[in-house]
């Protein structure tokens, strides 16, 4: 098992440095757009490219083009490993989160029957609900919904209890809301899953680039993630336990590895996003200097995601106090614990035509559903949604200082 990372205090992010690693900074935008996908620094995109320009084969020992496919493998999984708090032996890549979601859900159903139950979460990304419920109806199970508080934005362990029963078998759960930030408490969850022999599944895409992700301390027995959410390129991932991937027999072809994980990997894996996964999660672990030659990579990476949470958070306390003062303003992020991640609306105001405004100045701010498509339906948002302004640790103060000024031209022209 990967050992634990002790808890350590926060550090000082240094956003002035940060920021000159990011070329797409230098556009000119006020990017409020991260949990879309993050902007990408200089090191990750070199990785991808000196990557495509070397000697690549497929995966082997002989050549050096098969050498250099099989080290950005192992190197990709080691990262993801540190990353996860898993095994470097029980990460799968893949295409997407969602691809490998819906690869998963279907290895799984193949045990699962009329009687057996599925429970999933209405706060959830549809990426970890539509996969459950597409597996569990093609084989005549039954799904069950843990709904949250649209008026708290907290979803309540209990909300599981009220639905897991002996029959579950497996349960889906964000680890933070990708709509409104809200961390839902995992460990509890995990233990009513596990207490009626289900499986806990761990949707962490959102969660990775704003705080520690933990397989082995979360109780999650799968957790995925996008590389794209944390300076890494277009891919996806999820780490297990490498005894229970053992256990599956996914589809596959009939001359491709049955080992772990390479089982569960379709085709011939892109080597060149595997750099770049890497390089974006050794980025992640040098945020913040000084640590220590001695300190693990993973140390490294809670020392430094430590120091994104104390950045964001003060940033977002400042965007939440200003937008307390706007007109007819309503914060659906109410969660006590959650990332800094904010779902507003403005009554009387068009969400969409408020995003166009804001792009015009230069302020990227969404507007939309961003496929948690039942939890802004819970909100009373219908399939339209509302802004969401998303902090990134790269966001700073004149990011800040542009966005409040956008809304207050928004609010003055209306």
């Amino acid at each position: 098992m990967p050992p634990t990372a002790p808890a350590v205090a926060p550090a000082v992010l240094d956003v002035v440095a940060l920021r000159a690693q990011f070329p797409a900074l230098d556009g000119g935008a006020a990017h409020f757009d991260g949990p879309g996908g993050s902007q990408i620094p200089t090191v990750v995109a070199e990785a991808v490219a000196s990557t495509m320009t070397a000697p690549m084969s497929t995966r082997g020992s002989v050549t050096r083009a098969e050498q250099n496919s099989d080290s950005h493998v192992l190197a990709a999984r080691s990262a993801l490993a540190d990353l996860l708090g898993a095994q470097p032996g029980g990460v799968v890549f893949g295409r997407s989160m969602t691809a490998l979601t819906f690869d998963l859900s279907r290895t799984l159903a193949k045990d699962w029957g009329p009687g057996d139950e599925v429970v999933v979460s209405r706060l959830d990304h549809d990426a970890n609900i539509r996969p459950w419920v597409l597996a569990a109806q093609a084989v005549g199970a039954t799904v069950r919904w843990a709904e949250f508080d649209p008026e708290t934005g907290e979803l309540d362990p209990q909300a599981f209890a009220d639905v897991v029963t002996d029959r579950t078998r497996l349960v889906a759960v964000t680890g933070a809301s990708n709509l409104i930030g809200t961390r839902p408490d995992l460990p509890a969850i995990a233990g009513i899953a596990h207490d009626h022999g289900a499986l806990l599944f761990v949707d962490a895409v959102h969660l990775a680039a704003h705080a520690s992700v933990d397989l082995v301390g979360s109780g999650a027995d799968v957790v995925a993630c996008s590389p794209y959410k944390f300076f890494g390129p277009h891919c996806g991932a999820f780490a297990a336990d490498p005894a229970f991937l053992e256990t599956l027999q996914p589809d596959k072809l009939a001359p491709s590895s049955d080992a772990v994980p390479e089982r569960f990997e379709l085709g011939t894996l892109p080597y060149e996003l595997m750099a770049g996964t890497a390089a974006a999660i050794d980025f992640m672990a040098d945020l913040v200097p000084g640590t220590g030659s001695d300190a693990s990579r993973r140390e490294r990476l809670v020392r430094s995601l430590a120091a994104v949470e104390a950045h964001e958070l003060e940033l977002r306390g400042r965007i939440e106090a200003a937008l307390a003062e706007l007109p007819g303003a309503t914060l659906y992020s109410r969660a006590a614990h959650r990332t800094p991640t904010l779902l507003v609306g403005f009554d009387g105001h068009d969400s969409s035509a408020i995003y166009r405004f804001l792009a015009d100045r230069g302020v990227n701010v969404p507007a939309s559903n961003f496929y948690a498509l039942e939890a802004s339906r819970a909100l009373g948002l219908g399939d339209a949604g509302a802004l969401r302004i998303g902090l990134a640790s790269y966001t700073d103060d004149d990011d800040v200082a542009r966005l409040l000024d956008g809304l207050d031209a928004w609010f003055a022209r209306a």
